[in-house]
């Protein structure tokens, strides 16, 4: 059974990054957006198959994908990416940084918070692959806007 912290989290995770999207532009929502969109598929995908290998456990039982994994998805993932490329499009240098930063705070501050709330724990994984695991998509993202952006598939 869902716990009443778990319900509350996945509302907030999922409100708070679009309501961010109120202050980006439809001009960079327009550009960005389907990097974005693939991405958050591939990150999906990524998630299916951590859940599958077991590499972090959510504290309520049974276990469910949809409930536990897909608001991270759905909620901070595609607005954060969004965000990322809007402010640093064009400086890969930047965008690696704000990236890193971002991953970095979420593996090694936020995860032991959400331990700590009993929310989630990283079961096979330890904090730097974890890191890993959800920074290597950065450079996939930036290298589709790069795509897009040469084949002209998006408006600048």
């Amino acid at each position: 059974m869902t716990s009443k912290r778990h319900k509350v989290f996945n509302i907030f995770l999922i409100l708070l990054p679009w309501l961010s999207l109120l202050f980006i532009g439809k001009r960079s929502i327009k550009r960005y957006s389907l990097a974005s969109v693939f991405i958050a598929i591939f990150e999906i995908m990524n998630h299916l198959y951590g859940h599958k290998r077991k590499w972090w456990e959510f504290y309520d039982k049974p276990r469910s994908f949809i409930r536990d994994e897909l608001p991270f998805d759905i909620g901070p993932y595609l607005p954060m990416s969004l965000w990322f490329l809007k402010l640093s499009y064009g400086n890969f240098k930047k965008f690696v940084l704000i990236n890193a930063i971002a991953n970095g705070v979420f593996a090694f501050g936020i995860m032991p918070i959400l331990k700590a709330f009993k929310i989630i724990r990283l079961n096979r994984l330890n904090y730097f692959q974890f890191f890993i695991y959800i920074h290597y998509k950065a450079y996939i993202l930036y290298g589709i806007q790069y795509l897009l952006e040469k084949l002209k598939f998006v408006s600048k």
